[in-house]
This record gives structure tokens, sequence and C-alpha cells, in this order.
């Protein structure tokens, strides 16, 4: 017997200067993992749903390293703060914020993400 994937009619948005961009259904995004995402522009755009089941969207690109790796970094919280360390070096990200909790003069791009 195969189990079907839950599917449900949310699709999760990132609002960009065009307006509400879709980049997949809620049901793809497991909690506490991040997906990748290309945006129109080609962009690449890191989509997190963290285990209290918030959405989160900042961008791919590590600055440190300059790599497309954020998506495939491990989430936490500090001090209450949802965060992304990187995989490379692992400086952490505020994934509300996009700051960088090592180094208070890196940040990254955060998308205003919602599910409709």
């Amino acid at each position: 017997m195969t189990l079907a994937p839950e599917t449900t009619d949310l699709k999760v948005q990132l609002q960009l200067a065009e307006g509400w961009f879709t980049v997949c259904d809620l049901s793809l995004l497991t909690p506490g993992r991040g997906v990748a995402a290309l945006l129109p522009d080609g962009r690449q755009v890191a989509v997190f749903r963290d285990r209290a089941d918030r959405l989160h969207a900042i961008d791919n690109r590590d600055p440190f390293g300059g790599a497309a790796v954020l998506s495939r970094g491990l989430t936490g919280t500090h001090q209450g703060r949802p965060f992304v360390a990187s995989p490379l070096l692992k400086q952490r990200f505020d994934l509300e914020t996009g700051e960088c909790l090592d180094d208070e003069t890196v940040r990254v791009a955060v998308y205003e993400v919602r599910t409709a």
C-alpha cells in the first residue's frame, strides 16, 4: 500500500515588487527544513517552515561564502529568535530580520511570506 502525500489548497507566496509570487504548495514544506526557490529575476530564495508552523523567507545566498546554500542550513532558535545556520561556515541568520547573529554588520534580504 502506498500512502498519498497530504495535499491542501494552500500555496506559499512571497511579496515581490511586482506583487505576490507563488513558490509552492504548503504541504511540500517540512517543518524544521528549508527549500530553495528560483524567483522570476533569477535570484534564489530560501523558504522555511519552522517547527511552530511559521513561514520565513530569506535570500538563499550565503554572504560569507557566496554560495546559494542557506536553504540547506540547520534551523534553531536563539533567545526566542528563529535562525538558520549556514552549512558552510555556520554563521546564523535571523529568519525574521535577516541579521547575522554572529556579525551584526552582515545581513541577508528578507521576504514577506504568506499562504493563500
